[in-house]
């Protein structure tokens, strides 16, 4: 207890540089939890985000092209393919659904896809999860102008039901793109913490026969104006794909991108998405290091700190020493400052990274509709304040030293 008073009483009598000290800390150790946990937060997220779907065929690309444009409506569409991969894929036993999209439109920076009801009415991912409407919502109409809008979109775009929207063509809004066609909100989703909050669907009808969309499924322009567009003139910029089994999504990814010339097979989503952060390691690690060097800063600011008291507390522990107390009584107050000051900086640190994650999750949310989740489980939230503390304690021995070294009748005689 004595200990502990004495570690108190120092610390208020050097207040400033005891505050500034435990802001440092506290950034080191923001900087630290910050960089571990939203990297797994955000792996996590990323690859769970596919809701359900094993696979995405698209024209021949890289896999992680397809994956970011179908999956997390990120980028461009590397190109359409002709209908007839779709009803091959459709119609393979092989395949549990077939879910075609088509792409190239906004409103207002949002994407818009087009795609078939079945989407909402007969797909469910693996675990049991399906696209559900907010009450009084429905399905569009295949054959109607109709859109069903993701939560986040909705909320963003400030939509609801009855709303009137008009397509913007390309994947960036552009005022002078501006669409004839307008479409009425009949849906809006639950919210999925998915890309799909963060999209706007209507039927792929509707895509087909855009004003001054082409078709060129069947190698020569089409223009979709009669009642009912045929077949071979009709493309796809992706088919999502939920196999049966993985064992028969390996065998047909297998097939696809050895035999096929024109298409690409990627599967599975999470193994293509989990190479993308594998590529983002480098970028990471260097994250990390940057990590331990304001930790190491923060150590260095601990014994600065602390070093800088020495000289005005000789006299103080020369009284301590000659009321009794042992040299290692004095080292310990010194160690004890030092590892205080740290857990103090740490427990700070936690609110460091509530403010990196607030505007991290911010973000991710605005651009994929992906909500981060705060998750405190990771290793590294018990880790940073039990090894600040020991940084922080370490870098005190210095200065304990020094304080250990005093020497008691010189620093008794009153100052002249």
């Amino acid at each position: 207890m004595t200990l502990l008073f004495i570690v108190r009483k120092s610390l208020r009598q050097h207040a400033l540089s005891t505050i500034v000290t435990i802001m440092s800390v506290a950034l080191a150790a923001g900087l630290v939890m910050s960089v571990f946990s939203l990297s797994e937060q955000s792996k996590n997220a990323f690859t769970g985000g596919a809701f359900g779907f094993d696979a995405v065929l698209g024209t021949r690309s890289s896999k992680l092209a397809l994956v970011l444009n179908s999956v997390f409506h990120l980028e461009a569409s590397p190109g359409n393919m002709a209908w007839k991969h779709y009803v091959d894929m459709k119609a393979d036993p092989r395949v549990k659904h077939a879910i075609p999209y088509a792409t190239g439109d906004n409103y207002y920076g949002v994407r818009i896809v087009g795609t078939t009801s079945e989407l909402f009415t007969d797909y469910a991912a693996r675990d049991g999860r399906r696209f559900e409407l907010k009450a009084p919502s429905r399905v569009f109409g295949d054959a109607f102008k109709e859109a069903v809008i993701g939560s986040t979109a909705a909320h963003r775009l400030k939509l609801g039901l009855g709303s009137k929207i008009q397509p913007y063509h390309g994947l960036d809004f552009n005022p002078a793109m501006k669409h004839e066609e307008e479409y009425v909100i009949v849906g809006v989703l639950e919210p999925t913490n998915t890309p799909a909050d963060m999209v706007i669907w209507i039927p792929i009808d509707g895509v087909f026969r855009m004003e001054g969309h082409e078709l060129w499924g069947a190698g020569e322009k089409y223009t979709a104006n009669a009642p009912e567009i045929p077949d071979e003139h009709k493309e796809v910029s992706a088919v999502m794909i939920q196999f049966k089994n993985s064992m028969q999504g390996l065998n047909v990814a297998r097939s696809i991108n050895r035999q096929a010339k024109d298409r690409t097979l990627a599967f599975p989503v999470s193994e293509t998405v989990a190479q993308l952060f594998n590529r983002l390691g480098l970028i990471t690690k260097v994250l990390e290091y940057v990590a331990y060097l304001v930790v190491a800063v923060a150590a260095a600011s601990i014994l600065a700190s602390i070093y800088n008291t020495m000289n005005e507390r000789r006299r103080e522990f020369a009284i301590f020493r000659a009321l009794g107390a042992r040299r290692t009584t004095v080292f310990s107050v010194i160690v004890a400052e030092a590892g205080t000051i740290a857990l103090i900086g740490s427990v700070v640190g936690f609110a460091v990274y509530a403010c990196v994650f607030s505007a991290t999750s911010w973000f991710v949310w605005q651009k994929t509709g992906l909500n981060l989740a705060l998750d405190f489980s990771h290793p590294v939230f018990w880790a940073t304040p039990l090894g600040m503390t020991v940084v922080g304690a370490i870098s005190g021995l210095i200065p304990a030293f020094k304080a250990y070294s005093t020497d008691v009748a010189d620093n008794l005689i009153p100052a002249s």
